[in-house]
């Protein structure tokens, strides 16, 4: 494809990609980490299957999923398209054209996903969306409801000492400066939500991912207690 006639490229990536015509994408989120994740999150196979990703962004997780034989991928975002984030489409858009994809995409914010409208599938992405929403609990009961067996969060944790499920409320501003990040819950709170949507096995992986070298803003709680990110599944 001439990349004259590819969408125009975005001011700025927060996925990093290789394009298959030797071109690439320097985002805020290095490649290596990017597919290191996506090791963690394609655990199963994927031939034939229906895949959901909510708050693609610029999509590397979606297009991992095509690329790893998913055959029916849907991509949703609002806030990081349309709506108040500083990114916008054209990275998706770009890398959609570049891969000539077919992953279908849908302008659609997180609280507006209803299995009554999107349906089922195989496996629902819930990444990097859970610390931004004010009702974890409702967002998760939504994705569960679209998810036919497998659903994966990757989110922020906290209170991983604490013996009974529970979750850290954020001050304004205290993570990243994001007005936007909430909630930070533990994995009991992340086990203890999924058995009530219907979930019977879960899996962390790594057990204790420690905060990557871009998330430079992961800095302690109090005393040892500390914002790390996990990577959560959980199975029907």
């Amino acid at each position: 494809m001439q990349s004259a006639l590819l969408p125009p490229l975005p001011d700025r990536w927060f996925h990093s990609f290789a394009f298959p015509d030797g071109s690439r994408a320097d985002g805020i989120k290095p490649l290596a980490s990017l597919q290191e994740e996506a090791d963690q999150i394609f655990i199963a196979p994927l031939a034939g299957k229906r895949v959901l990703d909510i708050g693609a962004w610029d999509g590397f997780f979606s297009f991992q999923a095509e690329q790893r034989g998913a055959t029916d991928i849907l991509a949703t975002d609002h806030f990081c398209w349309s709506g108040q984030g500083w990114g916008d489409k054209r990275g998706f858009d770009h890398a959609h054209a570049q891969f000539a994809s077919k992953v279908r995409s849908l302008d659609l914010d997180v609280a507006d996903h209803k299995a009554d409208k999107l349906g089922q599938f195989d496996m629902v992405l819930l990444l990097g969306v859970l610390y931004h929403v004010p009702d974890p609990y409702r967002t998760l009961e939504a994705a569960a409801a679209m998810s036919r067996d497998h659903l994966v969060i990757e989110t922020v944790t906290a209170l991983r000492h604490e013996p009974v499920p529970a979750m850290r409320l954020f001050t304004e501003l205290e993570l990243d400066g994001d007005p936007t990040n909430f909630w930070a819950p533990n994995i009991l709170a992340l086990q203890e939500m999924c058995r009530r949507f219907g979930y019977s096995r879960f899996q962390v992986l790594p057990e204790a991912l420690d905060n990557q070298g871009w998330r430079k803003w992961a800095m302690p709680l109090r005393r040892k207690d500390r914002y790390r990110r996990a990577i959560f599944h959980a199975w029907r």
